[in-house]
């Protein structure tokens, strides 16, 4: 069974953490959160995708075995709101740290639930669950429109190219550390020229495209054809 390195696994973790954070300090009014709000989403973020894929897989939750995760994810959420204002300037930074946020998670779901044996179908599926579970249990606790579900700029699509590729490269008998760091470049560029170039999947009804997130307001945007 594949083992992933604690010190991977907890910085998955610590960027999800500050994730986590960076968009609940976003928040003003009536929807603003102290201190303890700010952290919950922190640490729903950094551990919620890890614990999602080891439940999926039936094997005991990695994040509940050791002090470190939940420490981790309580001080990276900490950490982001205190430097909320400084990170909130650096929007490129901050899609960068979404796009790893994404890749780490969807690589070490697909890749653990290929060392279990897993069909190549069904690891993928975890992967991309492990990749946006996260964010979605995040919505879920603010009482906002699951993002996934909605237009936006690819986010599973994303993890589900990324943990595609791992998983095909995997098949032909690349090591799976090897193949994990393709998937989440592949994860990672995605979701980056995703952001930059507002892709989306087409609309139900195409009565507007929405935007990249708050969090990212700020890139330079190339119009679309709309």
């Amino acid at each position: 069974m594949l083992v992933i390195p604690l010190w991977a696994d907890l910085t998955a973790v610590a960027l999800g953490g500050v994730q986590g954070a960076l968009f609940a300090s976003g928040f003003q009014g009536q929807r603003r959160l102290d201190l303890l709000g700010v952290a919950i989403i922190g640490i729903t973020i950094g551990m919620g995708g890890g614990l999602i894929r080891d439940l999926l897989l039936g094997v005991q939750p990695a994040t509940l075995q050791s002090n470190w995760y939940l420490l981790t994810a309580t001080v990276a959420s900490l950490v982001g709101m205190l430097l909320s204002n400084i990170f909130q300037r650096l929007n490129r930074m901050i899609v960068m740290l979404d796009a790893l946020v994404i890749g780490l998670f969807g690589a070490f779901g697909t890749s653990k639930a290929l060392a279990l044996g897993l069909p190549l179908v069904p690891a993928v599926f975890v992967g991309v669950i492990a990749a946006v579970g996260g964010s979605v249990l995040r919505d879920v606790l603010m009482g906002l429109p699951v993002a996934i579900m909605h237009v936006g700029s690819l986010y599973a699509v994303a993890a589900g190219g990324g943990c595609l590729v791992l998983a095909v490269v995997a098949s032909f008998g690349v090591p799976l550390p090897l193949a994990a760091v393709t998937g989440l470049a592949v994860t990672a560029v995605i979701r980056v020229l995703a952001v930059i170039f507002d892709l989306s999947l087409p609309e139900q009804r195409k009565l507007y495209r929405r935007k990249v997130a708050v969090e990212t307001t700020g890139i330079p945007i190339v119009p679309g054809d709309d």
